[in-house]
């Protein structure tokens, strides 16, 4: 079955690596706001500067580590929803469901695949161009980026785990799509995609930390930047591995009762 799983995800990173002119005009988009957003923010920081507890190369660097995990942890979508409520919703989930394998972990291995895909594809060449542009924040060492690294398939399953149960939504809206604006709008606010989620005030802020976006770009920039060290890094581990196995657990639960209304229909 682990064989079944590791093919449906080498499957998932060929059937993104094939389309290299969106690749392209993607690392493009990304460089060219990663660029805007520099410039707001080399702005921001000049009035306050250590605002968030971030420096100016601090600030820079989180530019553009969103920038590389936009597709990466799915900040925006997650890149498989829109296809799974398609076929949700024209009734092709039933081959689906026929498969000798979980729905839930076909589809986390297709997305792992086209994570791994993004994460070179759509997620080095930005970061590059930013740092010839740029003076920002480096990691320390290998460590530093292995550490990073870690929290960055730790936040792609997070995200996985949220873009699964809005997809699981159509089952019983059949059109999922007001769910995925809500969902998109959510990310965009609460993963740190706008400004990092530490110059969010009071309350605001507080909350925004506890919600599962944080494990999305917070958490893993804040990794990169070095400001977790012995057991705070652990408990930032853990932060993002709790909210994967509650929202995984969601999913699969969701999937259940899913799959018995379908039964109970006759699909």
């Amino acid at each position: 079955m682990l064989r079944l799983y590791a093919t449906v995800a080498a499957g998932g990173f060929r059937r993104f690596a094939a389309y290299r002119v969106a690749t392209a005009a993607g690392v493009f988009t990304n460089t060219v706001f990663g660029l805007v957003l520099s410039s707001t923010y080399i702005a921001l920081w000049h009035e306050r500067p250590s605002l968030g507890g971030y420096s100016m190369d601090d600030a820079l660097a989180y530019v553009w580590i969103g920038q590389a995990l936009i597709t990466v942890c799915g900040l925006m979508g997650g890149g498989f929803e829109d296809e799974l409520i398609e076929r949700i919703r024209t009734g092709d989930i039933a081959v689906d469901l026929y498969r000798p394998a979980d729905l839930q972990a076909w589809w986390f291995s297709a997305n792992a695949g086209r994570t791994a895909y993004q994460l070179l594809g759509r997620g080095v060449a930005p970061m590059a161009v930013g740092a010839l542009v740029f003076h920002f924040t480096l990691p320390s060492g290998p460590g530093g980026w292995l550490a990073f690294l870690l929290a960055v398939a730790l936040g792609s399953v997070v995200g996985f785990a949220l873009w699964y149960l809005v997809a699981m939504s159509a089952f019983w809206l059949l059109d999922g799509q007001g769910v995925v604006q809500v969902a998109w709008l959510a990310g965009l606010f609460f993963s740190g995609m706008l400004l990092p989620l530490n110059v969010f005030p009071g309350t605001l802020g507080e909350l925004a930390r506890l919600l599962p976006w944080a494990s999305l770009l917070q958490v893993p920039a804040d990794v990169y930047l070095g400001r977790y060290e012995g057991w705070e890094l652990a408990g930032a581990y853990g932060f993002q591995g709790c909210w994967a196995l509650v929202l995984l657990g969601a999913g699969r639960a969701a999937q259940g009762a899913a799959t018995r209304k379908v039964v109970v229909q006759g699909g």
